[in-house]
């Protein structure tokens, strides 16, 4: 009983949190929601990151690949078939001539992902340290590349417009929690923890019959398919999308939220994605100008990612585990 109250906990402090963000977007002005819908969307795509960079201690900066992938196939399938004919004409006859509603996306932009994770980490997953990070940099890259100049599936380097903006409160803070869900499953799996295991030891988790390779690829693909459906919910909340915004700012922004709120647990991609998502926002607005106290704060352009990056060094200096210390939620008379 006492593993199931746990259990409840660990599932039920970052499901909470999600849904008072997203009882709070509801009250607040159209303006300001969008604060409150990126942060749900960060939500989503860190989580997916934290399946795979968490439970396998294997440093990806491949990712956003699937992001991008997702929020591509999401766009271009939802784009209504009329316009989709006047302004995209140089896609595929299968792509142009065919239209999906919006949860249909969702499912198509997560099994994209996860098709496109499966493939890429067949040969990936066997690498570890420097060359697992370099690998998986190119491999962003690459969909960055083929994204952009590749006009048969997409809008090319020009904005992809037009895409039902279906991604609100509801839709967002479901979509959280889905994820939430399903990495909190995995973890708690025999997969999760054959996978934690090799995280610590690989020597000796493959000494009693654990598959690292296998592992690694089982919850790459998974964290693939996550991050594709985030990518959908990011597109269905921008009603656009250019290659440029699922690229190098937010592979390190997403990969901030991870360490600033704890690299090892679940609690701490929640923590760390809400954390970072609202202090982005608010050095966002300062970059406009922004009254605080009376005073007029008006930072000059690109402070935020400064002092983002600042803000993660420094945690990875003083508090290498994070803001959660690496650890799930737990009951207060479960410390010791």
């Amino acid at each position: 009983m006492r593993r199931g109250l746990e259990a409840l906990v660990q599932l039920g402090a970052p499901s909470l949190l999600v849904v008072a963000v997203g009882l709070v977007s509801t009250t607040v002005s159209a303006a300001n929601q969008v604060y409150f819908l990126n942060a749900l969307v960060s939500v989503a795509i860190v989580v997916a990151i934290y399946v795979f960079v968490g439970n396998s201690g294997v440093l990806s900066f491949g990712q956003i690949s699937f992001v991008a992938v997702g929020a591509f196939a999401a766009g271009v399938m939802t784009v209504p078939l009329d316009s989709k004919k006047g302004v995209l004409t140089t896609l595929f006859p299968l792509l142009r001539n065919h239209t999906i509603g919006n949860v249909p996306s969702l499912l198509l932009a997560a099994g994209l992902g996860g098709l496109f994770a499966f493939l890429v980490g067949l040969p990936l997953m066997r690498l570890n340290g420097l060359a697992a990070g370099i690998a998986t940099f190119a491999v962003l890259e690459i969909t960055n590349n083929v994204l952009t100049e590749w006009t048969k599936i997409g809008p090319g380097a020009t904005t992809l417009s037009l895409v039902p903006e279906t991604t609100g409160a509801l839709q967002g803070t479901l979509g959280a929690l889905v994820a939430i869900a399903v990495a909190f499953a995995y973890q708690r799996s025999r997969l999760g923890r054959q996978l934690r295991a090799s995280r610590e030891d690989s020597a000796a988790a493959a000494g009693v019959g654990v598959s690292v390779h296998a592992q690694r690829l089982w919850a790459f693909t998974l964290s693939g398919a996550l991050a594709g459906f985030a990518g959908a919910l990011l597109v269905h909340q921008l009603g656009s999308i250019t290659t440029g915004q699922v690229y190098l700012e937010l592979t390190f922004l997403t990969l901030a939220m991870l360490v600033v709120g704890g690299l090892t647990s679940l609690w701490g991609a929640v923590v760390g994605a809400l954390a970072i998502s609202g202090l982005d926002s608010f050095l966002s607005q300062a970059e406009q100008g922004v009254h605080v106290l009376g005073l007029k704060l008006d930072l000059p352009s690109g402070t935020r990612l400064v002092f983002l990056s600042a803000i993660m060094a420094l945690v990875l200096i003083l508090r290498p585990s994070g803001l959660t210390g690496g650890r799930e939620a737990r009951l207060p008379w479960g410390r010791r």
